[in-house]
């Protein structure tokens, strides 16, 4: 899905939600969680189920996730998606909804996720296809593959784990800001650095949560969203790119399809990195923010290490990033991308409490999805920046 077949500000964002949250699947499905959020996202704009007409969701749970919860809402839609190509699925959902709605193919899209990951346990959720080029090595699947990039990261740059300490620190620290957050303890650099080893030279501390959840985006026309309860988040640029699927046939470890997705976001938007109010990435690893950050062009590829470090992007920092806590400290239920979504539209509503970046009137949203192998980037504006 190319920016260009679509207008700036032509469809927005107009309710969000998650489920219950945390551990919180026993006797649940992940449509039951799908359901919960899609109930209060609707409940959050005004709308009913009797408004949807397109429905977009994905899990790793369900063969069929769409049809499940088409079949559990009630709803028959004119339009519907189950794009799955990882945890930023949800992103391009947001540019094909975009899409369906200006060609009239439906008036208002329910993007849905759900899952029980943390109750049933990660092996009974998703496993690895088998690569007769990285199976033999017996990797931890998927933190063996980030660490790989990580630690080719660190041999061309020079980055250091105290560099990725810094992006888990505070993630930490954005997320004892938010009441919904799975992680309630602060965090320091030695307790990250001193955590256990996952797979060199990543730690406990700089790989994501485990958690149960789901959640719930609604979008419509511009027209449609101005007559709403509430505040639009209008999509103002869109990219998409897909560059391998598994890590060994990435063709730079260092460098991801978040520069093309982010380039053609930025081109749709008429904004650059330096028109950005807050960064939501999706951080399933230390490593991820700091090759998105440089990716989308908040620093120079190869500076990401400096460029975190000392609170740069923690509460009160140059660069608000990750507000909610993000998948190392808020909630991570296998594909975590629709959270970064939703966080990023109760900012630019000013609705985020004691995170609440001021006067956020932009956001990025990028999300990734299996070993680095899908990027979908989302920029959203309030009616400030379309009018």
């Amino acid at each position: 899905m190319t920016g260009s077949i679509l207008k700036r500000g032509a469809c927005a964002i107009v309710g969000v939600a998650e489920s219950d949250l945390g551990e919180v699947g026993a006797g649940l499905s992940a449509i039951d969680l799908m359901a919960q959020a899609t109930h209060r996202a609707l409940q959050d704009c005004g709308l009913s189920l009797r408004d949807v007409d397109g429905v977009f969701a994905t899990t790793s749970q369900s063969r069929m996730p769409t049809l499940a919860l088409c079949e559990y809402l009630g709803v028959k839609p004119r339009y519907h998606d189950g794009t799955n190509i990882g945890g930023g699925s949800f992103m391009s959902m947001v540019a094909h909804a975009q899409a369906a709605i200006q060609s009239g193919l439906c008036e208002v899209a329910l993007i849905a996720y759900g899952s029980t990951q943390r109750s049933v346990g990660r092996a009974n959720v998703a496993a690895p296809d088998a690569n007769p080029y990285e199976s033999p090595y017996r990797p931890i699947y998927t933190a063996s593959s980030y660490a790989l990039a990580t630690a080719r990261h660190m041999h061309q740059y020079g980055t250091t784990r105290e560099h990725l300490a810094h992006i888990a620190v505070a993630a930490r620290q954005w997320a004892l800001l938010n009441p919904s957050a799975w992680e309630k303890q602060p965090l320091t650099i030695d307790e990250v650095l001193g955590a256990r080893m996952v797979s060199s030279p990543l730690t406990v501390r700089d790989c994501c949560l485990v958690t149960d959840g789901g959640g719930a985006l609604i979008m419509t026309s511009a027209e449609r969203a101005a007559n709403l309860a509430s505040r639009p988040a209008y999509v103002l640029g869109v990219g998409e790119d897909l560059s391998h699927y598994s890590i060994s046939s990435m063709p730079d470890l260092t460098v991801t399809g978040a520069a093309r997705s982010g380039a053609a976001a930025y081109t749709m938007s008429g904004l650059t990195s330096r028109d950005i109010d807050v960064v939501e990435v999706y951080d399933a690893f230390t490593i991820t923010t700091l090759l998105f950050l440089e990716d989308l062009g908040f620093c120079p590829k190869g500076e990401g290490g400096r460029f975190v470090a000392d609170g740069a992007i923690a509460p009160g920092g140059a660069l608000p990033v990750n507000t909610n806590g993000g998948g190392l400290s808020y909630c991570h239920p296998g594909m975590y991308g629709v959270f970064v979504l939703i966080e990023a539209v109760r900012q630019i509503r000013g609705e985020a409490g004691r995170r609440q970046v001021r006067s956020c009137e932009t956001a990025i949203v990028h999300g990734n999805g299996g070993t680095l192998s899908s990027q979908s980037t989302v920029i959203l504006g309030s009616a400030a920046t379309v009018s």
